[in-house]
């Protein structure tokens, strides 16, 4: 009887479903496909640049309070609990205040938080376009003065395969040890 159990358990076992990300998976949609944005740097960059690597891609601005600098903290952590395949991995940082995010300060901010990460940057028009593409909110808040305003914005980061497909989406304040497990698979070919 134990050995019917036992084959059965088994049995059951293998018939499950895979495990699923812990991200929220984006399979079969028609949007987010590309960009075409400036790097830090001054390189013209294009999503088909990173082919190969997987790509965390996250819209902030470098005046935020919380939510940015959180965010690029916790990507920072994500390289360490990569290891090794953490070569692998490309993460993007756009901006969607262009009006103060210069390439200079681009260049300071987001390379402070991991040596190989990029910040990318268009003009008001671009911002707009990449925005729309990947379903981006984001809202100019008024300050004390005009240039004090906040941005509100979507907090969430998008990830692609290293074939270039949008595959999750990474929730705000998710662990780095769940973003790590589930950029593994990607990583793996899942």
């Amino acid at each position: 009887m134990r050995i019917l159990l036992l084959c059965l358990a088994l049995l059951l076992g293998a018939c499950s479903p895979p495990a699923k990300f812990n991200a929220t998976e984006l399979r079969g949609i028609d949007w987010g496909n590309d960009f075409a944005l400036t790097d830090h740097r001054g390189k013209p960059r294009r999503l088909s640049d990173f082919q190969g690597r997987a790509v965390v891609l996250f819209f902030g601005y470098t005046q935020c309070p919380d939510v940015c600098p959180t965010t690029m903290g916790n990507m920072r952590e994500l390289m360490t609990a990569l290891g090794p395949d953490a070569e692998r991995v490309q993460v993007l940082f756009v901006t969607i205040d262009p009006e103060r995010d210069t390439a200079q300060l681009l260049a300071q901010y987001v390379p402070a938080f991991h040596p190989s990460f990029l910040g990318l940057f268009g003009d008001a028009a671009a911002t707009a376009a990449v925005a729309k593409e990947f379903k981006i909110y984001y809202h100019k808040q008024p300050g004390t003065t005009p240039s004090t305003y906040a941005m509100d914005h979507t907090a969430g980061s998008y990830v692609f395969d290293p074939r270039g497909r949008l595959r999750l989406y990474l929730r705000h304040g998710e662990t780095p040890q769940h973003m790590a497990q589930d950029l593994k698979r990607l990583l793996a070919g899942e």
